[in-house]
């Protein structure tokens, strides 16, 4: 257990001494604000027409659900930002330790391979973590000013909490493949946006493929979690998912030391 804390802490420091956490965090703080920004808006607009037709015909002005028009579309731009953002976080937490030749001090400390993959892996998701919470201005303001329901929310934080360990897991695994940054992030991002993007084929092949297709789609099981449904499937499948990535950099870690690399 020492070890684990030791090796999240050494990649939380490394993140927080170079500029990729504040970059990182930054932009995607940026890119979430102005999207929120245009969402409230057009939200408010709505609001303001629909008041305006209850008056003309002199009726009740109608209840905007602003669980459905601001806060879905909201988490739904967040699923879609962090697809950019988190090749990123994951992109030098093995490349660059192969780069620099520090793999091989991993490789001889006492250190578990299993422990050094969790740890790298818990460090990448509580900076991911971070980045969520650096939204959460946006959610108590529009408590502050609105009156969204709770749990919806905290069910789309969850969903999208589990999409993005989805990502950091498989940002692991490629990490492990390369000693090269770039690679590492343009392959995670590769991959993440076939299973991102594969429920878009469902229209254009039969129903039987196109259903079998939608069941691997990483945004596909969002959806639910946007809208606030919890389903215990959706959980098995990103909980399984992750599971497939930190096994697969397991074995690429472990291969890697047997080969002597």
């Amino acid at each position: 257990m020492r070890n684990y804390l030791a090796i999240v802490e050494r990649e939380i420091k490394s993140y927080f001494s170079s500029p990729i956490a504040y970059i990182v965090i930054g932009l995607f703080l940026l890119l979430s604000g102005i999207f929120f920004y245009l969402i409230i808006s057009n939200f408010m607009q709505m609001c303001m027409r629909a008041d305006m037709q209850a008056q003309y015909y002199q009726m009740a002005p109608p209840k905007m659900n602003v669980n459905l028009y601001a806060i879905r579309p909201i988490l739904g731009n967040i699923s879609t930002f962090v697809l950019f953002f988190l090749p990123l976080v994951t992109m030098r937490l093995f490349a660059d330790e192969k780069r620099t030749g520090t793999i091989e001090l991993l490789s001889t400390s006492p250190v578990t391979n299993l422990q050094c993959i969790l740890g790298k892996f818990t460090a990448g998701g509580l900076l991911f973590i971070i980045m969520l919470l650096s939204t959460s201005v946006f959610m108590i303001l529009l408590f502050i000013y609105g009156k969204p329901e709770f749990g919806p929310v905290a069910v789309g934080y969850l969903g999208l909490l589990l999409l993005g360990l989805s990502y950091i897991s498989f940002g692991v695994f490629f990490s492990t493949l390369t000693d090269n940054q770039i690679i590492s992030a343009l392959a995670t991002f590769a991959f993440i946006l076939f299973f991102w993007a594969i429920g878009w084929f469902s229209s254009i092949l039969s129903p039987e493929i196109g259903k079998i297709l939608n069941n691997f789609s990483l945004i596909d099981h969002f959806d639910d979690f946007a809208k606030g449904v919890f389903d215990t499937r959706h959980v098995v499948f990103y909980c399984s998912f992750i599971f497939m990535g930190l096994f697969l950099s397991f074995v690429s870690i472990e291969s890697s030391r047997w080969r002597g690399r």
